[in-house]
C-alpha cells in the first residue's frame, strides 16, 4: 500500500484514510514516531504497547512448561475450574 501526504507549515501530516481504516486508527487516537534504519515509522500507541508486552513476555511459557496450545487450553480450564470454585487463580 502506497499513499503520499503534504507537511503543513505546522509540521502535520494527513493519514491517508486507508491507513486509517486497515490499521484502526480513530480521531483521538495516539500515534508514536519511531526511526529504524533511516525510516520513519508511525505505529498506534495501542500496538507499540502490545509489542513491547510481547517482547517482556518472551520465554516465560517455556519458563511456566506450555510449550503448546493444547497447554495453554488446559492452563484455561484450570483457571475456570479454580475460579468456579472460589479458589485463588493466580496460585494456578
Amino acid at each position: 500500500m502506497f499513499d503520499v501526504s503534504r507537511v503543513t507549515t505546522k509540521g502535520q501530516i494527513t493519514i491517508p484514510v486507508e491507513f486509517r481504516k486497515r490499521f484502526g486508527i480513530n480521531k483521538g487516537d495516539r500515534v508514536v514516531f519511531m526511526e529504524r534504519d533511516g525510516m520513519i515509522l508511525i505505529a498506534t500507541l495501542n500496538r507499540m504497547a502490545f509489542e513491547e508486552f510481547q517482547r517482556a513476555m518472551v520465554g516465560e511459557a517455556e519458563k511456566a512448561g506450555i510449550a503448546s496450545e493444547c497447554d495453554v487450553v488446559n492452563l484455561c480450564r484450570e483457571v475456570r475450574a479454580d475460579l468456579a470454585e472460589g479458589r485463588d487463580a493466580s496460585n494456578a
